[in-house]
């Protein structure tokens, strides 16, 4: 077996070099990469070196979205064999402290998760996983909609904090991979009037394709004045921000209703955002943040594996491993267009 990686040499500096191929331990599988995702995460460090406190320091392997094949197993192993389709849960946590044992793993402060410094990700041919983050796809299910069980896992977490549940209005602010997933998750939860809104016209024609009742271009249009008059001046049931950014951060409280909830998923580059808390008290409204997602693998390659959640639908764009530098400069200048761009690895 050969092993190759994509090193994260500097800022949009971008380099495949051999490596060692890993060794299972105990309660370790080998998988065979076939797919990555391209996250929005891996640009940003690409293009800044860092997000909040996590800092890029020397060559650096991006990449957490991912499925392939298991071609070895460790001692222990019990649940998978060689030749098993899996998905990759890309956060090993500690397993012992309160947020583990307590089912909150995703708030473990000594998780390692893949691509998140100091710890490399995944773009490379084989990679040594634990057994119990590796979770079997069925053959209804390729490796390449499993690497984006991912992103899904994050947009059914957001549907689950906004207890999103049958007849519910919803606003997505932000219709990027996260918020198009959010949007599945959302109609599969039974949510019936979901308004996605954004500033890109292609990112809103694939909300339309994957069954938003109403898109807002708010390059165009005003978007809470159109939220109230889709709503009859109401507000939505559930405000889901996934844009990460101060602006629609600061319309949650005027587009959610009287009682309603808001969930806070996109990362804004400030720290602090002027927020109207008078609205939110006046309103009774409910603001619950995510962060990454937990126990919810094993839901979503269902949903997957049923039809019940279609995610093949977001990718727009594929490349080769050995276009890994191609694929990430055209990402960043083909904002426009891309949607969601995977990588190909074999």
């Amino acid at each position: 077996m050969k092993n190759r990686a994509a090193y994260m040499t500097g800022l949009n500096k971008m380099e495949i070099r051999e490596i060692e191929v890993p060794v299972a331990k105990e309660k370790q599988v080998i998988v065979k990469l076939e797919y990555v995702g391209i996250c929005g995460s891996d640009v940003h460090y690409f293009e800044n070196g860092r997000i909040g406190d996590f800092i890029v320091n020397g060559d650096f392997i991006l990449g957490h979205e991912c499925a392939g094949t298991v071609v070895e197993i460790g001692p222990g192993v019990e649940n998978l064999k060689v030749g098993d389709k899996v998905a990759l849960e890309p956060g090993i946590t500690c397993g012992h402290c309160e947020y583990c044992k307590s089912g909150r793993y995703n708030l473990c402060p000594d998780v390692e998760f893949l691509a998140t410094p100091p710890y490399h990700g995944c773009l490379m041919n084989y990679i040594a996983f634990p057994e119990n983050m590796a979770f079997k796809l069925p053959d209804t299910i390729t490796t390449k909609e499993g690497a984006l069980i991912e992103p899904l896992a994050v947009g059914m977490h957001a549907a689950n904090q906004g207890n999103v549940k049958l007849g519910d209005s919803v606003a997505i602010l932000g219709s990027g991979t996260i918020g198009l997933v959010t949007l599945l998750a959302c109609k599969a939860f039974g949510a019936t009037d979901i308004t996605v809104v954004d500033v890109i016209p292609k990112r809103l024609e694939y909300a339309k394709k994957l069954g938003a009742a109403a898109v807002i271009n708010a390059a165009e249009t005003d978007a809470l004045a159109e939220i109230h008059r889709l709503t009859d001046k109401k507000g939505v049931d559930i405000v889901i921000e996934t844009a990460g950014s101060a602006k629609t951060v600061a319309q949650t409280p005027y587009a959610v209703k009287n009682g309603g909830r808001i969930v806070l998923v996109g990362m804004a580059p400030q720290d602090i955002i002027e927020y109207n808390f008078a609205k939110i008290m006046a309103k009774e409204a409910e603001i619950k943040s995510v962060f990454r997602y937990r126990n919810i693998y094993p839901q979503a390659i269902k949903a997957v594996s049923k039809g019940i959640i279609d995610i093949s639908g977001i990718v727009t764009h594929e490349f080769a491993f050995d276009d890994v530098a191609k694929a990430f400069d055209f990402v960043i200048h083909n904002k426009q267009d891309v949607v969601k761009a995977v990588i190909k690895m074999d």
